[in-house]
């Protein structure tokens, strides 16, 4: 009994120094990163040419507003360009991007709107393409790709005009000035690689299409939220410590000719998953000083939550595969003390069955581990402006338990299902 909890408490300790360093590293991303931003006077002062990558893959029902929110960029519409790559979707992704490329408009506008495309003040000479990975696969003779995503970047990338790659994903909206912040950002640093913030955003304001804004209030979404917070917060601050590569493709910029120096994907492009971090270590291994983390909140990009206990589940079972195949052996041994004393958190509850004594210690750790934790989401949540879910983050606590422990041992040794495809480990 002595032995256990004490291993229990040892792990905790170790485990509450690693917290405590995220969140004194998260603070300490300086201020003056919001300097970064090459708008002034309300007016873009870029000069790097930027692409766009989207890949998608049956995503009619969120390409028009992602399209449509990159069409508002603050940038230079001239100095930057979209290419949206079709993963053989089986509905009417491509036939929307390629109507939104011809008329080079947002896809839904209401009538205000339509007055003021009629001016030439909405989203004039946006440059918008629409690759099909199928057509790509035919011409380079490919066989079976295992990892599509990263198939389609290198295929959106070698037809890219821009020197500066920006990755995102089909079901996300931007600021206004996210390029322009990201460009300047670049071009004040040198960076080969910039992993930036993501956020699950609560509602996507309608307004500008006429309709009020949905907010999502569901538990799943609470919880994929907080989670998510927390992941964030560990990105920033690994990152900026350069303790170990951790960042999202939703929101990532890095130099082409970089690309192509570390030779892609190459020795990669089996994995289904690691488009983001696999890269990014490449990346940190040839340049170490030059991979930023971008915290400026006009560099967020907002995503949706998953809509169902299934798709978060296979969301969070293709992040987790990859664990094993991080050649940053770093990050590996953060994970596994964060898996492992998760574990013992329910061998703790299933001993209790036994001897009360170590529910006890169950719920003192658990106590212990919303204190510790607490800190570090709420100053991650207040750079997000999505402090008014903390209230929920002590209630959430044994489910986050359960859900780490359940989707590592999948992650290492389930399948699952994403975009309409199962991918076997």
């Amino acid at each position: 009994m002595f032995f256990f909890a004490l291993i229990c408490l040892v792990l905790f300790a170790f485990y509450g120094v690693l917290i405590d360093y995220y969140r004194r590293a998260w603070k300490a991303i300086p201020a003056s990163s919001v300097q970064y931003s090459s708008i002034q006077g309300g007016k873009s002062m870029g000069r790097t040419r930027i692409s766009v990558l989207v890949p998608a893959r049956n995503e009619e029902k969120n390409i028009g507003i992602c399209l449509e929110s990159l069409s508002r960029q603050s940038y230079p519409k001239e100095l930057y360009e979209v290419i949206v790559i079709d993963d053989h979707s089986t509905d009417n992704t491509a036939a929307i991007v390629e109507a939104f490329a011809e008329a080079g408009a947002p896809a839904v506008r209401n009538e205000a709107e339509e007055k003021a495309w009629a001016k030439g003040d909405v989203g004039e000479g946006i440059s918008v393409r629409c690759l099909r990975l199928a057509d790509a696969a035919r011409e380079e003779g490919a066989g079976a790709v295992k990892a599509y995503k990263k198939f389609a970047i290198e295929t959106g990338i070698r037809a890219a005009a821009g020197e500066l790659i920006l990755t995102t994903d089909a079901d996300c909206w931007f600021h206004p000035d996210w390029l322009g912040t990201i460009a300047g950002f670049y071009e004040k640093t040198g960076a080969k690689f910039i992993a930036a913030p993501v956020r699950i955003g609560e509602e996507y304001s309608r307004s500008r299409r006429g309709a009020a804004a949905q907010k999502r209030n569901s538990f799943l979404a609470i919880f994929q939220t907080l989670d998510f917070i927390t992941l964030q917060g560990i990105t920033g601050a690994a990152v900026y410590k350069r303790v170990h590569s951790m960042c999202n493709g939703a929101n990532l910029a890095y130099e082409k000719k970089t690309f192509f120096e570390v030779e892609g994907f190459k020795d990669i492009d089996a994995i289904p998953s690691g488009d983001d971090m696999l890269l990014m270590h490449k990346i940190y291994k040839k340049y170490p000083e030059q991979v930023f983390f971008l915290k400026n909140r006009h560099a967020i990009v907002s995503t949706r939550p998953e809509t169902s206990w299934k798709s978060f589940v296979n969301q969070r079972v293709r992040w987790a595969s990859k664990a094993d195949k991080y050649d940053d052996k770093r990050i590996f041994w953060v994970l596994l003390l964060v898996y492992i004393l998760n574990l013992l958190f329910l061998g703790l509850l299933l001993a209790s069955w036994w001897n009360s004594w170590y529910l006890w210690l169950l719920l003192i750790l658990i106590v212990a581990k919303t204190a510790v934790e607490f800190p570090f989401v709420r100053s991650v949540a207040g750079f997000f402006g999505q402090q008014s879910l903390l209230v929920y983050f002590p209630v959430l606590q044994p489910f986050h338990i359960l859900y780490t422990v359940v989707i590592g041992w999948l992650g290492k040794f389930g399948s699952y299902r994403w975009k309409e495809r199962k991918i076997d480990k």
